[in-house]
Formats: C-alpha cells, sequence, structure tokens
C-alpha cells in the first residue's frame, strides 16, 4: 500500500513539475517560436528564444540553404552551422533561408523556414486623416413601413426576400450608384402596375427578385419600404506612407456599414486632412470619439481598397512626419517583443504627438487584425483621451525605432487598453509585400495556443 501511495505522489509531483515548466516564459517561448519567419537585409539572422545563455549555447542552428545571402564579420559566412545565442550572421540580400536548430548538435528541435526581403522602410503616419467614400452599388440598412388607408403596414422589398446588407446593383436593368437614383427610378417604374426586376448581391453571389411597390398614405408616393445608403464617412489616422511606391496604408481595420456591419465594397473613395476639435473621452463601457472635421481643397490620396486590416491607396504628393524626419524601417512579428512601445497619434488640431504604450501580449495565431494586446500608459493621453479612442485606429505602433503595427480596437470595458495589428499584414494587403509570400501570424497546427 506504502509503495502505491509513493508511486502516486510521484506522479502527482512530476505532473505538477511538467506544468510548471511549460508555464514558464522560456519554455512557451520555445513552442511559440514561429516556424516561419521574415527579416529583411541587412539585419542579423537572431532566432528569439527566452532561454538562459547556458542553454542557448548548446543549441546549434544548421544552415541548409541561402548560404550565399549570409555574411559575418563582412566575409561570406561559409559555415554549415552557428552557436544560438552567439554571434548572428548578417542577412545581406533577399532570398529563402532553411534553418534547423539541433540540442548539442544532435537532438533535432525545430525547422524554421526564413523569408528574407529588401529592406523596407515608410514614413509613419499618425496625421488625423477625413475618409469619404463611395459604395459598389447601393446597400440595403433597413425596413421602413409602407402605410395603406386601412393604417396597416407592409415591407413589399422584405416581402420579395431582399434583406438587410444586400446591396442592390441594378433596377430594371439599370445601374445603380445612389439612393437618390433609387428613389427616382422605383417613382418612374410606379406609373405602371408591373413589378420592379432588381438585381442584387447577397454574400459574393448575384441574385435578382421581382418587387411590386405600393401606395404609402404617410408619404403620397409609390414605395417598396427600403432604407438604404450609398456613402460612408468618418475620421480616422494614417499608419504609413510609403516613399518608393506612393502607397499609404490607413485604420487597420475593415470599413463596415454601421447598420449592417457588413464589409464596404468600395466603387471610390478619398482621403482628406481631418482636424481634431474636440474628444469624447472614453469610459468604462462607453468608447470615447475624436470629433473632427474635414479640411477644404486638402484631398491627397485616393481608396483603392478597403481590407480586413485598413484601407489602402495612393498618394498625390509627398508626406512627411513632424516626430519622424526620416522614415523608419518595420518589424516583422517574429521580432516584436512584449514590452515598451509608443504611438503616434494627433489629440488637439493638426499636431501629431507620440505617447507611451506597453505591447502586453502577442496573437500572432489571428489573422483579423487582432494581433496584439496593448495598453496606454502615457498619464497625458489617458487624461485627454482615457485610452483609445474611435478615431485613433490606424495610429502606427512604433518599438525600438522600427514601425510594428497600428491601434485598431478598444476594450469596451478597458479604454486603457485594446488591439493592435501588426505591420506586415497591412503591407500584404497594400501589396508591398507580396501577399503570396504570406507566412506570418500563423502558428503550427502542433502548437498549443491560448486566446
Amino acid at each position: 500500500m506504502r509503495a502505491l501511495r509513493r508511486r502516486q505522489v510521484l506522479v502527482l509531483l512530476l505532473v505538477f513539475t511538467f506544468l510548471f515548466i511549460f508555464m514558464t516564459p522560456q519554455f512557451q517561448s520555445y513552442y511559440y517560436l514561429q516556424e516561419k519567419q521574415r527579416f529583411t537585409v541587412g539585419e542579423p539572422l537572431e532566432i528569439l528564444l527566452k532561454l538562459p545563455p547556458s542553454i542557448l549555447k548548446t543549441i546549434n542552428v544548421y544552415v541548409r540553404e541561402g548560404e550565399k545571402l549570409l555574411a559575418i564579420d563582412g566575409q561570406d559566412f561559409k559555415q554549415e552551422k552557428y552557436i544560438l545565442g552567439a554571434n548572428s550572421p548578417v542577412l545581406v540580400k533577399p532570398g529563402n533561408i532553411s534553418l534547423e536548430l539541433k540540442l548539442f548538435g544532435i537532438i533535432p528541435l525545430k525547422k524554421i523556414m526564413v523569408d528574407v526581403v529588401p529592406d523596407i522602410r515608410l514614413i509613419p503616419g499618425g496625421h488625423s486623416i477625413g475618409v469619404l467614400l463611395r459604395t459598389e452599388g447601393v446597400m440595403v440598412i433597413g425596413y421602413s413601413p409602407i402605410i395603406n388607408q386601412q393604417n396597416e403596414p407592409s415591407f413589399p422589398a422584405r416581402d420579395a426576400d431582399i434583406r438587410v446588407g444586400d446591396v442592390l446593383i441594378r433596377i430594371n436593368g439599370i445601374k445603380v450608384t445612389s439612393d437618390d437614383q433609387v428613389r427616382e427610378i422605383i417613382k418612374e417604374a410606379s406609373s405602371t402596375d408591373q413589378g420592379i426586376t432588381i438585381n442584387i448581391k447577397r454574400a459574393g453571389h448575384l441574385l435578382e427578385r421581382v418587387v411590386y411597390p405600393r401606395y404609402c398614405q404617410d408619404t403620397k408616393s409609390h414605395r417598396i419600404g427600403l432604407f438604404v445608403r450609398d456613402n460612408a464617412g468618418g475620421v480616422g489616422t494614417l499608419t504609413f506612407y510609403d516613399p518608393l511606391s506612393k502607397k499609404y496604408g490607413a485604420l487597420g481595420h475593415v470599413i463596415t456599414d454601421s447598420e449592417t456591419n457588413q464589409k464596404l465594397k468600395i466603387r471610390q473613395g478619398k482621403i482628406f486632412s481631418a482636424s481634431i476639435e474636440n474628444i469624447q473621452k472614453g469610459r468604462i463601457g462607453n468608447p470615447g470619439e475624436k470629433i473632427g472635421v474635414f479640411l477644404e481643397n486638402t484631398e491627397f490620396g485616393n481608396i483603392e481598397k478597403n481590407e480586413m486590416c485598413g484601407i489602402y491607396g495612393t498618394m498625390q504628393k509627398e508626406m512627411t512626419n513632424a516626430v519622424y524626419h526620416s522614415p523608419l524601417p518595420v518589424v516583422f512579428s517574429n521580432q516584436i517583443r512584449s514590452g515598451k512601445a509608443q504611438i503616434l497619434t494627433v489629440v488637439h488640431g493638426q499636431e501629431i504627438k507620440k505617447y507611451d504604450i506597453i505591447i502586453e501580449k502577442l496573437l500572432p495565431g489571428r489573422l483579423d487584425g487582432k494581433n496584439m494586446i496593448i495598453r496606454i500608459t502615457d498619464p497625458k493621453l489617458l487624461e485627454e483621451t482615457g485610452g483609445i479612442v474611435q478615431g485613433m485606429s490606424g495610429s502606427p505602433i512604433i518599438q525600438d525605432g522600427k514601425i510594428a503595427g497600428a491601434v485598431t480596437h478598444v476594450f469596451v470595458n478597458d479604454p486603457s487598453r485594446g488591439y493592435g495589428v501588426f505591420i506586415e499584414n497591412m503591407l500584404f494587403e497594400a501589396e508591398i509585400i507580396n501577399k503570396q509570400k504570406q507566412i506570418l501570424g500563423r502558428l503550427s497546427r502542433d502548437l498549443f495556443y491560448f486566446s
């Protein structure tokens, strides 16, 4: 009996020891080490592992491919391997490298594919911008009852299976581009008693519906019972400007319709300079907001894409930043660390200022623009805004003098905290980096991931 109890105690001790080791930052840094990583030319090939130096020295990094892409002390790297934590070789030109980590040069630990890209340097944003866009077609945002002579409501369009979130493309063969145009076409078509043929787009599929307008006693006109919208606008923040391609990225998240939460498909759009006139401070349960105005005759870019991690287009003029006078390099997700960072944003007028934050946690397994949990620590910004507010989305995140990402969302229950997106995901969507090489932001399937 005693022997059985001893074995049980030993098993429990082993289990608790394993769990303790697993929960340590050093152990987790190994399991969360991304098997596909990206670096820029000129950087040392450093694999970030939070292991004690004594253990790092026992790990050999074998270079299986791409030896000609590396140099050490200014000379071509001709070795088969180097020791992790020692003097790392420098990446000298674009290409791909296959690495293998081995303990004591014998025990395989992990294989890593490295994509070496040209040095990317961007003008950081922080500028407040006004966003104005028109959508493709006209979006249905709600139903409006038609009241007959008996004071009874009816909804002809809803009865014909036209739903909130649908986009009206054509009415009786006429392409529609504005809500006023929809109203006029329906008015003219109602002079006959025939049904109106409406072509709609729903979840990427083209559908056709026939609707019979009815006379409304309240408006004294024939209607089909829909609320529609053809444009959207608001204030946000510029994230970056690429002086080579003239492309920019902003907002850090997709623009959706406020009523339907559907992604807006842009027909045309523009960005303007904006001035912040007031701040509604954020409070628990009530996100704050920047109150800004568009400045006349300040259009400086178009909007070409509305994607998951931001809006993108081409600048019509050169962009500068008063805080950073020269372009900054970017830092990829495998190089970002938890800890101190800064954001650039405007609180008054058009003046860009730098504010302190903490990157609390990295979430590389997400592709929805929520790759970092950040917390505002700057007392001045907390005093003026309460934390992250609407209109701050797109504010660039700077770590160690490099652009790491952008602010995207606020936590409603804690305005001092929110999400950020990795800059590389914005660069993929802007096509500054070839999207076919989008290998970051994903964990291997055999890893544990807690969200």
